[in-house]
Parts: structure tokens; sequence; C-alpha cells
């Protein structure tokens, strides 16, 4: 690993989804699944104004000193009744900027992300990669987290 890079973690504001959506669309999966038209359809701003109102979702980003916007995650706080009514987190859309990748923003968001979930009273807290991502499973398991489940995937 290169040397890490400084970053401040904020919640992500509007003029940061075409920062988003391109490192969302920055891998083999994403690529197929994105659209980088200039203007973003309209459908990224809306679901961003749906995401940003939500009291138990948390979009949030990487920035340099330069103010360059090169991470992001989300955190979803889920309540339940599982575990005598425990709340759990789910961490989503990790994304590091591809030129920025090996410098510890991703652990850094992560490690932001297990804090801010622990705060808000999880007892636990989990995300999905895809099975194809082995370098992404490499990296959560050197940071704490162990397989568990088998996640599944209905698409409309």
């Amino acid at each position: 690993m290169t040397a890490t890079v400084a970053i401040s973690i904020r919640r992500a504001r509007r003029d940061d989804v075409a920062a988003i959506v391109a490192m969302l669309a920055d891998d083999h999966l994403g690529s197929a699944r994105e659209r980088l038209d200039d203007p973003l359809p309209d459908s990224y701003f809306k679901a961003f104004e749906t995401v940003d109102r939500n009291p138990g979702l948390r979009l949030v980003v990487a920035e340099t000193g330069e103010g360059r916007v090169v991470g992001c995650l989300q955190l979803c706080i889920l309540p339940g009744l599982s575990s005598q009514g425990a709340s759990r987190g789910l961490i989503e859309d990790v994304r590091v900027a591809s030129d920025c990748r090996s410098r510890g923003i991703g652990e850094q968001l992560v490690q932001w992300a297990l804090g801010e979930a622990k705060a808000k009273g999880c007892k636990l807290v989990e995300l999905f990669t895809h099975n194809s991502r082995i370098d992404a499973q490499r990296f959560y398991k050197r940071l704490g987290f162990a397989p568990s489940h088998v996640g599944m995937t209905v698409r409309f």
C-alpha cells in the first residue's frame, strides 16, 4: 500500500452526484449499470434527494484537502425485531476513485461507517459485495468482516 491519503468525510451534496456516479460506473459491473450521460439523467438527482431526506440513510463522500471527491459510501441504519429489537447497519456503494485506490481511503470510509453505526446503537454491520469482486472481499476480511450469509438478488 502506498501512503495514506488525508481525507475528510462529509455528508454528500447534490453537486457531488456526478462524481459519485462516475465512481459507481468505474468497474465491470457498474459500467453496465450506470449512465454517464452529460447531463446525468434526472433519476440520479431524484434518488439523491430521497436518500438525503431519509434520516436512516447517510450518503457520505471522502474529500481531499483540495476539495476533490475521491470516495463514497452509503450507510443504512435498519431497525428490526431480530436480536431483541436491535438495529443493524448496512454499508453499501463503497467506492474509491480508481487513481486513488490502495491509499487507505476505503478503509477510512468503512471505519467511519462502523463508528457511526455503533454510535447509533447498531449491534452488527453487514455489507454485500459481488462474488466477482475478489479484491473487495479480501479488503473487507482485512477490516474484520466475515462471510456469513448467501446473498440473492431479483432485478426488475
